[in-house]
């Protein structure tokens, strides 16, 4: 079911909910962000970490998709996007770091479940609203 005009058609709605512009290549898609604070590493400007990626792939005939979330975090957004998240019945597969001496400290938090996309965008949307700012939609 991942190809045709279906799944192109669900990757749209996916990224309606999201507020975002979604990309389909190779049976997945994709609809990816930017946080909107400044970050440094190591002193120098590192906005290019900042990215949060929301995909489905394998969409099966029942519906149900593998969804996943990557969102570069700051630590005191952890608890209450997680408790939004896991809430609602998402998994938290990681919480980790990616770079050492950032200003301030981000983390990388990833996210999954097994359930019809659409459903998922609706609470990765909800969960969003937990942050300080909104993930910005890359152009």
């Amino acid at each position: 079911m991942e190809t045709g005009m279906a799944f192109h058609s669900i990757c749209d709605q996916f990224a309606n909910i999201l507020h975002g512009k979604g990309k389909t290549e190779n049976g997945v898609c994709t609809v990816s962000f930017h946080r909107s604070f400044d970050a440094k590493i190591e002193g120098k400007n590192a906005s290019s970490i900042l990215g949060v990626d929301v995909t489905f792939q394998s969409l099966d005939q029942e519906g149900n998709a593998l969804n996943l979330v990557e969102v570069a975090i700051l630590q005191e957004e952890l608890p209450a996007f997680t408790f939004a998240a896991t809430q609602q019945g998402i998994v938290v597969g990681a919480i980790h770091n990616h770079w050492l001496f950032t200003k301030p400290q981000i983390m990388y938090i990833h996210l999954q479940s097994i359930e019809p996309p659409l459903q998922f965008a609706e609470k990765i949307a909800y969960a969003f609203t937990q942050l300080n700012s909104l993930p910005v939609p890359k152009k």
